[in-house]
């Protein structure tokens, strides 16, 4: 078992809100999808999106400031990359076990109260 308190700890409070606040937006999701699956460009991002380079270059932001991604200079242009591979994992398995979740609601009456 968990040998620390549950989420007492200010750092692991923190870290967890900074992924939240990122996972927040839609757009913000599309990006880390889109950087989990390679560093890109931001004008490559921004047509891959189909949003403006001012809209993508705040989301950006965002996720650099909650520490996910990462500037990779190259040449007269700058890469974004995740900050850490295992952030692609996490994504993956955050995003498989919301599915499950999902395919095993228990309150019988989720749907119609948008609950659980």
């Amino acid at each position: 078992m968990y040998s620390r308190a549950v989420l007492t700890v200010a750092p692991d409070i923190e870290v967890l809100a900074r992924f939240g606040r990122a996972l927040a937006d839609p757009i913000r999701c599309r990006i880390l999808l889109a950087l989990r699956e390679a560093p890109a460009y931001p004008a490559d991002l921004a047509d891959a999106l189909g949003i403006s380079r001012t809209r993508l270059s705040n989301h950006l932001a965002c996720l650099r400031d909650c520490g996910l991604v990462v500037t990779v200079p190259d040449g007269r242009r700058t890469r974004y990359e995740l900050a850490d591979e295992r952030l692609g994992h996490a994504l993956d398995d955050l995003r498989a076990a919301v599915v499950a979740v999902e395919t095993d609601r228990t309150c019988a009456e989720a749907d119609d109260k948008g609950c659980c």
